[in-house]
C-alpha cells in the first residue's frame, strides 16, 4: 500500500508541485525497486500520479516493459543523495544508492517533464555540491509582543506554531516537506534564533512537539534542527551558570542532548545566536565563541549532530559620533583569530555580506579568511530589506553573484561553504506560502542553488515558472528577472544600505538609523555621502580582504560603482565609471526604478485571464503597494539629497 501523498489543504496554492507537473509520469508504466521509508515515499508519489492520470506502477520484480524504472542500484560513491539518470531502448532509468537519492531522482524526472521520455540520454550523474541545504525559520511558539508570530515574517503566521503550541494538524507541514524536497532543501530549523523563554522549553519538556514536526518532514528527507539559547542550563536546568568550560554545564548539555535524540533519532542539531543583539553567550564567562560552540558540538557528536554557530556578532550599542567603530568589521575581527579552534561538527554560519542582508553589499571577507573552519553561508529569502514580499524582488541573480565570487585564489563562495548553504525562510501559513505568490521563486531558487551553487539562476527561474504555471504567460519571466535591480534603483543607492524605517524596516527613512546605536550609517552631509572604509583614512575594513580585492576596494577610482558608498565617502560631484555624477545617478536611478515598476504593473494587468484569478488578484494587490512605495522611496531619497547637496536634476524633473 503506497504512502498517501501530502497535498496542501483546500485553498492553499500547490506552488511548484501542481498535479499537472506529474502528468508525464502519471500516464506511463513504472517500476520502483528497493525498500525503505524514502523509497515508500517515491512509490506513493508515482502511485498517486498514476491514479490521477491512468498509468501504472509496480514494485520490485514485476515483469516489464516499463517507461520509467526507479531503483536502488546506484554505486555507493553517489552517497545517500546522489542519483543517475539515463534513457535507452525506450526506457528511462533512475538509479540511486540511498532513498533520498531516489526521491531526488524522481523529482528530477518531474522537472524534465515529457523530455524525460523522448530520445536517448547518456547516463548522467547528479548529486548536491553542498551536503547541507537548510532553512532557518524565525518562528516564535508564543506571539512576541514586538516581532509577532514570525520574526521578519511576511507570509502570515507560522506553519509550525500557533497559540503558544505546535499546530495539531500536520498535513500542511508534510506538504511543505514535499515542496522543500522538490527544490533540494534537506534541513529545517523550526524556531527563531532569538530564543525566548517559551521557545527554550522545546529543548526539554516540549521536545515531543518538535518530534511531531520532525515526523511530518521525515518522509521527504528533511531533517529537523532546533534553535537553542546558550543560557539553557540556567533557564531550564536550574544551574547558576552556563560557562562552557564548567563540567556541570557540559554534563547538562550532554544529558539533555541525549534525550533529544531519544525523541528525534535523526535530529540535525542546534542553531545558536550568542553574544549578539542581547542574546546570552560565552563572553559573559570570559570564554571564546569556539569554547561555546565546542561545548555544544561535544554534546551532539555522539549522535551525529551539528551545531550551527552564527557569526552575527557586533556592537549594537555603537556611538554614532565614533567613526572608528565599524559594524562591517565585527564578524572578521571576532572570528578570524579563532580559525582552526572549532570542532569538526561545529559550523560557523556567516551572513553573505558584512552588514545585514542589504539589497547590495560586498561579500563578507570572513568567508575567505577561515580555511580551517567549516563555514555555512547564510542568505535571507524572507525579504526584510528587499520589499518584505510586498514588492517583487527575485534574488536569484544576487545570490548567484555571491556564490560565484572568488574570495581567494581558485575558490568561490559556493566552494568555501563547506558547512552548507542556509537561508532565512520566507514561508508562513499564507495560502500562497510566501505571501506574494511570485516570492515563491526565491524559495525555489535558493534550494536549487544550494544543490548546485554555480547553476544559472535564470534557468532555475524558467524551471520554477514551468512547474508553477500550466502555461507561462509571455512577459512573466521578464517581470521577475530584472526585479532585483529595479528594487535597487529606487531604494538605497550605490551600496550605502539601510535608509529604512527603524524597527520594521519597511519603506524609506533616510536618517532613520543615522543617529542610532545600530552602526548603520551613511554619513551624508552637504558635501558628500558614504562611509570611508579604506585602510588609508577610514575604518580599515577594506584591508580585511585578500590583496587583489583590498587594493580594488581601497580607492574610489577602482572600487565598483555599485559598492562605492559602502567603501568611500565621496562628493556629490564625484564622477562614476558610467560618466554620471553621484547625485545625478541617484536622481536618474530613482526615476528609472519607478518607471520600471509602472511598466510591470501594466504587464501584470495584461495577464488577467492567463493566470489563475486568485493568484492574479493577490499579485495585482501587491503591485499596487509596490508602486505606491516605490514612488515614496523616489521622492524621499531624491528630495533628501537635493536639499543636502543643492544640486538640481539636470533633466529638470520634479523633486520636492
Amino acid at each position: 500500500m503506497p504512502l498517501p501523498v501530502p497535498v496542501p489543504p483546500e485553498g492553499v496554492d500547490p506552488a511548484w508541485l501542481p498535479d499537472e507537473a506529474f502528468r508525464p509520469i502519471g500516464t506511463r508504466r513504472m517500476l520502483v525497486r528497493g525498500s525503505g521509508p524514502l523509497v515508500d515515499t517515491v512509490h506513493g508519489e508515482v502511485a498517486r500520479a498514476c491514479e490521477r492520470f491512468g498509468g501504472r506502477v509496480e514494485r520490485d520484480a514485476a515483469p516489464g516493459p516499463f517507461d520509467l524504472v526507479l531503483e536502488l542500484t546506484g554505486p555507493q560513491e553517489l552517497g545517500d543523495e546522489g542519483f543517475t539518470c539515463r534513457r535507452e531502448d525506450g526506457r528511462t532509468t533512475v538509479g540511486a544508492y540511498g532513498g533520498a537519492g531516489l526521491l531526488y531522482g524522481l523529482l528530477h524526472v518531474v522537472r524534465l517533464g515529457e523530455a524525460a521520455f523522448h530520445g536517448e540520454r547518456q547516463r548522467e550523474y547528479h548529486g548536491p555540491a553542498l551536503a547541507l541545504r537548510m532553512l532557518d525559520h524565525w518562528d516564535n511558539v508564543a506571539v512576541h509582543p514586538v516581532m509577532g508570530q514570525v520574526e521578519r515574517g511576511y507570509a502570515g503566521g507560522s506553519l509550525f506554531w500557533a497559540d503558544g503550541r505546535a499546530r495539531g494538524e500536520l498535513e500542511r507541514v508534510r506538504a511543505y516537506g514535499r515542496l522543500l524536497a522538490a527544490c533540494g532543501i534537506n534541513a529545517v530549523a523550526v524556531n527563531n534564533v532569538n530564543v525566548h523563554e517559551t521557545e527554550a522549553h522545546l529543548l526539554t519538556d516540549r521536545i515531543g512537539e518538535v518530534a511531531a514536526i520532525a515526523g511530518a518532514l521525515r518522509p521527504y528527507g528533511v531533517r529537523t534542527h532546533l534553535s537553542v539559547t546558550f543560557a539553557a542550563p540556567v533557564v531550564l536546568g536550574g544551574l547558576e551558570r552556563a560557562d562552557p568550560l564548567d563540567a556541570g554545564v557540559r554534563e547538562w548539555w550532554a544529558e539533555t542532548t541525549a534525550r533529544v535524540y531519544e525523541a528525534v533519532p535523526d535530529f540535525g542539531g542546534y542553531v545558536v545566536k550568542a553574544d549578539s543583539e542581547g542574546q546570552p553567550g560565552p563572553f559573559a564567562y570570559g570564554r571564546s565563541h569556539a569554547d561555546g560552540a565546542n561545548m555544544l558540538a561535544a554534546a551532539l557528536d555522539p549522535h551525529g549532530g551539528t551545531v550551527h554557530w552564527r557569526a552575527f556578532v557586533y556592537n549594537h550599542h555603537q556611538d554614532w559620533r565614533d567613526r572608528t567603530t565599524d559594524r562591517a568589521r565585527a564578524a572578521y575581527d571576532h572570528f578570524v583569530p579563532l580559525d582552526g579552534e572549532f570542532a569538526p561538527n561545529a559550523v560557523l554560519q556567516v551572513k553573505h555580506g558584512p552588514m545585514d542582508f542589504q539589497v547590495r553589499e560586498p561579500v563578507s571577507p570572513l568567508i575567505g579568511a577561515m580555511p580551517d573552519t567549516r563555514l555555512a553561508v547564510e542568505l535571507q529569502a524572507t525579504q526584510e530589506y528587499t520589499g518584505q514580499q510586498r514588492h517583487v524582488c527575485w534574488l536569484g541573480p544576487m545570490w548567484s553573484e555571491v556564490l560565484r565570487f572568488r574570495l581567494e585564489e581558485g575558490a568561490c563562495v559556493g566552494e568555501l561553504a563547506r558547512g552548507g548553504l542556509v537561508a532565512v525562510s520566507n514561508v508562513g501559513d499564507d495560502p500562497f506560502w510566501t505571501g506574494h505568490p511570485l516570492a515563491q521563486a526565491n524559495l525555489y531558487t535558493f534550494g536549487r542553488l544550494a544543490w548546485q551553487p554555480d547553476a544559472d539562476p535564470h534557468e532555475l527561474l524558467d524551471e520554477w515558472l514551468g512547474l508553477t504555471f500550466a502555461s507561462v504567460p509571455e512577459g512573466l519571466c521578464d517581470l521577475l528577472s530584472g526585479s532585483w535591480r529595479t528594487y535597487e534603483k529606487y531604494t538605497a543607492p550605490l551600496g550605502v544600505g539601510f535608509m529604512v524605517q527603524p524597527g520594521h524596516h519597511y519603506g524609506p527613512s533616510v536618517d532613520g538609523y543615522e543617529y542610532s546605536p545600530w552602526g548603520t550609517y551613511h554619513f551624508a552631509d552637504r558635501d558628500g555621502i558614504g562611509v570611508d572604509r579604506s585602510v588609508a583614512g577610514g575604518t580599515g575594513y577594506a584591508g580585511q580582504y585578500a590583496k587583489p580585492w583590498a587594493e580594488m576596494y581601497e580607492s574610489p577610482q577602482t572600487c565598483p560603482d555599485e559598492l562605492l558608498l559602502f567603501f568611500h565617502h565621496v562628493p556629490y560631484g564625484h564622477v562614476l565609471k558610467s560618466g554620471k555624477t553621484v547625485i545625478q545617478h541617484i536622481y536618474d536611478t530613482h526615476f528609472e526604478g519607478v518607471a520600471e515598476v509602472e511598466e510591470a504593473v501594466e504587464t501584470w494587468a495584461s495577464l488577467a485571464g492567463q493566470v489563475e484569478p486568485g493568484r492574479h488578484a493577490r499579485v495585482a494587490e501587491r503591485y499596487a503597494e509596490q508602486l505606491r512605495s516605490a514612488r515614496e522611496w523616489r521622492d524621499q531619497i531624491n528630495s533628501y539629497f537635493f536639499r543636502k547637496s543643492g544640486v538640481p536634476d539636470e533633466s529638470g524633473r520634479t523633486i520636492f
